[in-house]
């Protein structure tokens, strides 16, 4: 594995980390959202992650394999005066939990700043090893 194997894994998983926070900023924009003209409502998303393995060619790191729906009812609400409302007079929410989304966005933020100083770090570390030789 050579050193530039170093900003294919981190890169990988930088992009990765930014998918992760474009769904999380979707799912915190929705969590008031109500049911559509469809009657459905918003369902929060996860992002699914695979770790691609080291291969002969160095070449490894992490990718979005999938984005999914959590499948849990969302919240209802007794509002008959909402439009929204349906005949008994309950409004549905979205199934987004806004505390759990915050600390998603924590988490994808605080791994995505890590992997960003890993490239800095590897970068300064070749340099310096450049200079030894002048």
């Amino acid at each position: 594995m050579s050193m530039f194997s170093i900003f294919n894994i981190s890169g990988t998983a930088v992009g990765a980390q930014a998918q992760r926070l474009n769904v999380v900023a979707s799912n915190l924009a929705n969590v008031d959202a109500v049911a559509g003209p469809d009657g459905k409502s918003y369902k929060a998303r996860q992002v699914v992650f695979q770790t691609l393995p080291l291969g002969d060619d160095g070449t490894a790191g992490v990718k979005v394999t999938n984005v999914t729906e959590n499948n849990a009812p969302g919240r209802r609400m007794l509002d008959p005066a909402n439009p929204a409302a349906d005949a008994q007079g309950y409004v549905t929410h979205s199934n987004v939990n806004a505390v759990e989304e915050m600390v998603n966005m924590m988490s994808a933020s605080r791994a995505y700043q890590n992997n960003v100083e890993v490239m800095n770090t590897a970068k300064t570390l070749m340099l310096k090893t450049l200079q030894m030789g002048q």
